[in-house]
């Protein structure tokens, strides 16, 4: 493995101002549905979800990983991504407003002498608490490895 190098610093590493959606609707969620292929009824279908113990239908936890995937790519190109992974932390319910952010963690070099940064993405509900946490790997965009 060779030396640490730092990278230089384009504007592009400044995480974008946050993004909110919603209220999402259970219509928002029976579109990613559709468009996922993933049909369980929990998600949609109120007696089933009823029936299962909950007070209602609630979104795919992809719904809000795909949220955060949208807004990092918009950021970072969808091209540079490297590595995304995530974790499901709270459900998601008709009427929630989400909030997505992120926060830059590590700029270096990776082996194949390419700039990269980690960043660590939150999807929020309105109440403060976070549905989806996710964390990230992408080449920066227009950054040149320096020694």
């Amino acid at each position: 493995m060779s030396a640490a190098r730092t990278t230089s610093t384009p504007a592009a590493l400044t995480p974008p101002a946050p993004w909110t959606v919603g209220p999402v609707t259970r219509t928002d969620f029976v579109r990613y549905q559709g468009a996922s292929g993933d049909m369980n009824p929990i998600h949609h279908d109120e007696e089933f979800a009823r029936a299962a113990g909950f007070d209602a239908p609630f979104a795919v936890g992809m719904y809000q990983a795909g949220l955060l995937g949208t807004y990092a790519t918009e950021w970072l190109g969808a091209e540079n991504v490297r590595s995304f992974r995530i974790r499901f932390l709270e459900q998601v319910w008709p009427g929630d407003t989400l909030t997505a952010t992120a926060e830059v963690v590590r700029e270096y070099t990776g082996e194949d002498g390419a700039a990269r940064v980690d960043i660590e993405l939150v999807c929020t509900r309105q109440t403060g608490g976070a549905a989806v946490k996710a964390w990230a790997t992408f080449v920066v965009p227009g950054a040149e490895a320096r020694s």
